[in-house]
């Protein structure tokens, strides 16, 4: 179940031609038509049927949220006063390609491979809410989360969508264990890799057809806590959302959690695709040529207010925020108001919950003139935010405390 000895085995498998799926000749065909880091950027979807007129289904209001071309990150001030859980109308969205819709009443999930001990087996959404459900509080957060910050705070090029600190999010998902339904299906002891394959239109990228945005899980950690979830917070799934049907997988990064899944094979021998040994890698002059993997996100902490705002001088103010770790709940979160010349504990507001946040909150009166902000968390295992994140040219696991400028006026 740890992600990173995972990756690190599927890696040598892959380089040894010993792993299934996207092979070394399509790695090559990609890098010679737009480059490892170009190819990133250089997406199209192939044809398919459009879900809107554009990627993303439901409204965009630039004040709750901030639109990059297929995706769309929280706007921080659109959390002050929401609660715990972040709403759907301001959740941010990771497309690949652009949001299909699909037909709950006609849809089906199609379970499938050589770990299985029969035929393939289906099941319907009906089939699927009949079935035991659980619900938990799991934050889904992309790996590129935090990437703008390389730039205008370290002054280093990286590729990718220039997130902010909007493209993480926690939701109440219910629905069913996968573990329930791989069993259901006819898990076979020679099951070693689970992989679900999304219905959204296949990825293109230097006229190289990807296929479906689709990443294998161990199937250890498919049977502990993975969830096939048809709800979000007590509704059903939107479609920006991965409707009818996505998978939650807590505590690994946002690519793990497949929307609009359709398919999901169970194999008796090592799977690969392009999204757990190509894409989602340490790239730079630190690391391998083929790249490093890396573990689930890292340590975060985000006010709840645009850069720039302007407060009103002399007067109090209650300054807001979340902090998160995938590694587990937060300890303590500090915060400067000086830019790190003084630091002083925030005051956590509600719980602190596994796979989610913590949310808190530290009064300041703030005098006249500029002033930079600074959060920084500190989870139960002892990891802290460090002041500067590591390099790596596709912009991944931005985890350093970031300046958040204000003025009082």
């Amino acid at each position: 179940m740890d992600e990173v000895a995972y990756d690190k085995r599927r890696l040598r498998q892959w380089l040894d031609g010993r792993a299934g799926g996207f092979s070394r000749r399509d790695l090559m065909r990609l890098t010679a038509a737009a480059g490892v880091a170009g190819a990133l950027l250089d997406a199209t979807p192939a044809a398919a049927d459009a879900a809107a007129d554009g990627p993303i289904v439901k409204p965009l209001p630039p004040e709750l949220l901030k639109v990059f071309g297929t995706n769309a990150e929280t706007r921080w001030a659109a959390l002050a006063d929401v609660g715990y859980h972040v709403p759907v109308d301001r959740f941010f969205v990771r497309n690949h390609t652009s949001t299909p819709i699909v037909d709950g009443a006609a849809w089906h999930l199609e379970v499938f491979g050589a770990g299985l001990r029969g035929d393939p087996a289906t099941f319907t959404l009906r089939q699927l809410k009949s079935l035991p459900s659980v619900t938990r509080s799991v934050t889904v957060e992309c790996a590129g989360n935090g990437r703008s910050y390389f730039t205008s705070q370290q002054g280093q090029t990286v590729s990718g969508t220039a997130w902010g600190l909007g493209a993480v999010g926690v939701a109440r998902w219910r629905g069913v264990r996968l573990s329930t339904v791989l069993r259901l299906a006819g898990l076979s002891s020679r099951a070693v890799d689970v992989q679900a394959s999304g219905l959204d239109p296949n990825f293109v990228t230097g006229g190289v057809d990807l296929g479906p945005v689709r990443r294998p899980l161990p199937v250890r950690k498919a049977l502990d806590d993975v969830i096939l979830a048809y709800e979000m917070n007590g509704s059903p799934l939107p479609a920006d959302h991965g409707a009818p049907v996505r998978l939650i997988v807590p505590s690994w990064i946002g690519i793990a959690n497949i929307k609009w899944v359709g398919r999901i094979e169970v194999s008796d021998a090592p799977l690969f695709s392009p999204w757990n040994t190509q894409f989602y890698r340490f790239f730079g002059p630190e690391f391998p040529t083929d790249g490093q993997p890396f573990d689930r996100q890292s340590v975060k902490s985000a006010f709840e207010l645009d850069p720039g705002a302007v407060l009103t001088a002399g007067r109090a103010t209650r300054l807001t925020g979340r902090s998160w770790s995938a590694s587990g709940r937060i300890k303590h979160v500090e915060v400067s108001t000086d830019g790190g010349a003084r630091w002083r504990r925030a005051r956590p507001v509600g719980p602190s919950i596994d796979d989610a946040w913590q949310r808190w909150e530290l009064d300041w009166r703030p005098a006249a003139g500029e002033h930079v902000l600074l959060a920084r968390a500190t989870d139960v295992h002892g990891n802290t935010q460090p002041d500067v994140a590591r390099f790596n040219t596709l912009g991944y696991l931005f985890d350093a405390v970031v300046k958040v400028p204000v003025s009082a006026a």
